[in-house]
């Protein structure tokens, strides 16, 4: 677990929501995989490396609150982090997310519920919505707790 400060940041990605049914995350990633090549020359790069691939949530209002009903109801957006200025393509969702700290957490089963307890024992409510995040450097997967808006 580890604390990082990340500014606000632009996703490009493929937008659903739990209102689409089991197996809607899965979906989209399918899709947002299957068509990269279309945001590929927006993506954010360094070293010839994609910066990051987020599995971003917000609750309904798209105000990145956590998601609602014990964090079963919500948004989700696949997809990778690209140019602040960039617009994207038709089928494809561009959400800005605001700055915060996160408590940043390898994914794991338990990860979710176990930095929750963590959490509540420190005294920390959450900021915003978790999100997912792979490092397409190493391909580690992560869950990035926002306990602080910058």
């Amino acid at each position: 677990m580890e604390r990082i400060i990340k500014p606000a940041f632009t996703v490009i990605g493929k937008e659903g929501s739990t209102r689409d049914g089991e197996g809607f995350i899965q979906r989209l990633w399918e899709d947002a995989n299957g068509h990269f090549g279309e945001i590929a020359p927006l993506a954010k790069t360094e070293n010839g490396q994609l910066v990051g691939v987020w599995g971003a949530m917000s609750d309904f209002s798209r105000s990145f609150q956590p998601w609602e009903e014990g964090f079963t109801q919500g948004l989700y957006l696949a997809g990778a982090e690209c140019a602040d200025d960039a617009q994207p393509p038709a089928g494809w969702t561009k959400w800005v997310i605001p700055g915060y700290e996160y408590l940043r957490v390898e994914s794991t089963p338990t990860a979710f519920p176990d930095t929750l307890a963590h959490l509540a024992q420190q005294g920390i409510t959450l900021a915003g919505a978790v999100h997912d995040f792979t490092d397409p450097a190493t391909g580690k997967g992560y869950m990035c707790f926002p306990i602080r808006r910058l």
